[in-house]
């Protein structure tokens, strides 16, 4: 089949993509690498796709419902690629970032193609628009091609037949291999694409179990990702197998996906209509009584399945303060010690069923059951970086306790205006002071030397030494030092104390979260509302040189269509729930969203970097050498 047969089946619905795949996740490389290859003649492989009734097919952008449609089983990334540079806009099916095929541009000279750079090409006749070229024809630009001949007719015949090159690439043939025949079911099919796709994205149990929804209900996957959306608009950021775990809770109670698969679509709409009233509810009550208003600080967010299924079994209605407040305290510690941080499924199961039987004690039980002592230690707040888990510990700290501002005096839990909008995450000991007096990178970013300032406070202070600028603080605003949990004792002040005085803050942070953890436990505690925080950021001026290179990778990385890593996170061993460390920076899925392995950026602990590489994940431990490996596979 010609590319152009192939575009207009789109087109018509005649062929289109089946629920269970998901998006879009080539970059500008390897769409230019298509052209490329296709300019050049060179191979790029075939198309499968699964031929089945129109009237019951799953797929996204609509159908041709006459006879048959081909749902594309192999072959997304490149055709959706071609329909986008060659009609300029998206398929209808199309689920990704549209500025991976946006603004191609073909070099008449040099035979090259590459992506629109404005001060490269502005005003040089020589690059030439590919989808103008598609959607204009070649002799719109036969005046460009004159005037870069400059009257040579042989040149200019040249350069014409390479405009007819990329012209003719709608006509190339394609093999399609096509599977149809009444056995195959979507269970034989998603084993298909599995196979045929082994160098790309597997589907997961949460793809499967979508898909066969959405066999009765074709716009499933639409309106999951609707609720999502605006979760992500209030700053929550969920993925779609995470809603689906949490409708599963919802209707049947059960961990497993295959669950769902009994549930007649009207119950599965219904859940996803309560999923999204609970959930909203339990953030609401999360960022109003913990202080946890940001996805950031949102841990065990696998918790929010079963607070759901409380919420469910309480007549759909959230429960009274006192049940809140025990649930609260179920919750953080959930977050704390990483009750799904491992084997997620087989938590959950076991907490669904104890919130079945036994409520809020159930909970307690299967967590102190697996857990232990729930007492926080001092050392559980020898973490670093903001990926830790007693990350997120310190800010509900911070915002239910009226920690203080250090340059205004004023509670951080209060409303903040002005010039105080917006929070820092502050180093108590200044980077530059404690690099130059040799502490090491771990040490400079543990938790216990972070607090939170408005950004003015933290600005003013900068890298003055702490036994310089905390008498100052006391002198001015008493007690806002100790607000924060900093020790009274003014030698831990100084930077050769430093060790010490990390050592003395984490006893005060264990025993105040203690205390507040008691306290909610009870069935009191934190029953006030507090006002919703403003963002939190790192303040520049707080930034490592190498932090500055990771975010310009970051960004050239987007702009070039590779996926967006999440900063200063947990790296956990699935089989047993460990941490293995706190990465920089984390790929789950690759560079390349589900192509190849996922990649770490480990910068502090060293010694994690084998354990890492056992588990299948690429590492790096310094910037540089992460940019090399994209541009390599660039």
């Amino acid at each position: 089949m010609k590319v152009s047969d192939l575009l207009h089946q789109v087109d018509s619905g005649d062929i289109a993509l089946p629920e269970f795949q998901r998006g879009y996740v080539w970059n500008n490389d390897q769409v230019r690498g298509l052209f490329t290859s296709l300019y050049r003649g060179y191979p790029v492989g075939g198309f499968m796709t699964w031929n089945t009734p129109a009237d019951t097919a799953s797929a996204r952008g609509g159908v041709n419902t006459d006879g048959t449609v081909k749902l594309l089983l192999d072959g997304q990334q490149r055709v959706t690629s071609l329909y986008g540079v060659i009609r300029g806009e998206a398929p209808k099916f199309f689920e990704g970032n549209a500025k991976a095929f946006t603004g191609l541009h073909f070099n008449v000279e040099d035979e090259s193609f590459e992506f629109y750079a404005p001060v490269k090409m502005k005003n040089d006749p020589a690059w030439i628009d590919v989808s103008a070229l598609f959607s204009g024809g070649p002799g719109a630009f036969f005046p460009a091609m004159m005037e870069l001949a400059g009257g040579d007719a042989q040149r200019q015949g040249v350069l014409f037949n390479r405009l007819m090159g990329v012209a003719n690439i709608d006509k190339r043939d394609f093999h399609i291999e096509e599977v149809v025949g009444p056995g195959m079911t979507i269970d034989v099919v998603v084993d298909i694409f599995n196979r045929v796709n082994s160098g790309g994205t597997k589907l997961s149990k949460g793809d499967l179990a979508l898909a066969k929804v959405c066999a009765s209900w074709p716009e499933a996957r639409q309106e999951f990702n609707a609720v999502l959306a605006t979760w992500r608009e209030a700053g929550y950021w969920f993925k779609l197998d995470w809603l689906l775990r949490v409708v599963n809770g919802v209707v049947t109670g059960n961990a497993p996906f295959t669950a769902l698969a009994s549930v007649p679509v009207a119950d599965v709409r219904e859940g996803l209509k309560l999923a999204k009233r609970y959930v909203s509810g339990w953030l609401d009550v999360i960022s109003g009584r913990l202080g946890l208003d940001h996805d950031r600080v949102l841990f065990s967010k696998y918790a929010l399945v079963l607070l759901a299924r409380y919420s469910h079994l309480n007549g759909s209605k959230l429960p009274d303060a006192a049940a809140q407040s025990r649930l609260l305290a179920w919750y953080v510690h959930t977050g704390m010690w990483g009750r799904y941080a491992g084997s997620s499924e087989s938590a959950l199961a076991q907490d669904l069923e104890a919130v079945d039987r036994d409520g809020v004690d159930g909970l307690f039980g299967t967590l102190r059951q697996s857990r232990g002592d729930l007492t926080v230690r001092a050392s559980d707040f020898a973490g670093n970086s903001m990926g830790s888990r007693f990350y997120p510990t310190l800010y509900l700290l911070t915002r239910t306790h009226s920690a203080r501002d250090f340059g205004t005096g004023v509670p951080l839990s209060s409303s903040l205006l002005g010039h105080n909008t917006s929070l820092d995450v502050h180093h108590i000991f200044p980077k530059a002071q404690l690099y130059a007096a040799g502490y090491s990178r771990g040490e400079v970013n543990a938790v216990a030397n972070f607090c939170f300032l408005t950004k003015h406070t933290n600005i003013n202070i900068s890298a003055t030494p702490p036994a310089t600028y905390m008498p100052q603080v006391e002198a001015a605003f008493p007690g806002a030092l100790e607000s924060q949990w900093v020790p009274s004792d003014r030698e831990l002040w100084e930077i050769s104390a430093f060790r010490d005085f990390l050592a003395s803050r984490r006893e005060l942070l264990a025993d105040s979260m203690n205390a507040f953890l008691g306290e909610l436990e009870s069935g009191r505690g934190a029953q006030n509302e507090l006002v919703r925080g403003a963002a939190v950021a790192l303040a520049h001026d707080e930034r490592d040189v190498e932090d500055d290179d990771l975010a310009a990778l970051v960004a050239w990385m987007e702009s070039e269509g590779y996926a967006t890593p999440d900063l200063g996170v947990e790296v956990v061993d699935e089989a047993n729930g460990q941490i293995i460390c706190n990465a920089d920076a984390l790929w789950p899925a690759g560079v390349q969203e589900g192509i190849g392995n996922p990649v770490v950026l480990e910068r502090d602990e060293h010694d994690a970097v084998d354990r890492l590489k056992v588990l299948g994940y690429d590492v790096f431990t310094n910037v540089s050498a992460l940019r090399d490996f994209v541009a390599r596979r660039a």
